[in-house]
């Protein structure tokens, strides 16, 4: 059974891309356009991991991150923050939240690869 990733963006460059390159390295790839939607795609699917950007129109992947830590049935998907914003009180409040990794944006696939690796435990 493969391996699936929910991952939530509103840039739709950015999802596409990076979806793409998730497909390529084997896992199944579920995608929503901002916090709500990613919501209920983790609720009615879930996913081995989330992907979530931080910084989207209506919820924020910090909105996300708490509601779905509040559900039993979700609070334990491990999940990566995305983000341009590098500062560190970002990176302190998602740890604050709850367990979570951040990476920053522009971040290329040998990031990417590495943090899923290191968040789900095993090699790709």
């Amino acid at each position: 059974m493969p391996t699936t990733i929910l991952f939530i963006e509103d840039n739709t460059d950015i999802r596409e891309n990076t979806t793409e390159l998730l497909e390529l390295e084997g896992y199944q790839v579920i995608t929503a356009d901002n916090g709500t939607d990613g919501i209920s795609m983790a609720k009615l699917h879930h996913p081995n991991l989330i992907i979530s950007d931080v910084v989207m129109r209506g919820l924020d992947g910090f909105e996300v991150f708490e509601l779905l830590l509040l559900d039993r049935n979700t609070r334990d998907i491990p999940f990566i923050f995305t983000s341009a914003m590098s500062e560190r009180s970002h990176m302190e409040k998602a740890l604050s939240i709850g367990y979570c990794n951040y990476l920053v944006k522009p971040y290329d696939d040998k990031d990417l690869f590495q943090i899923i690796e290191k968040v789900l435990g095993f090699p790709r």
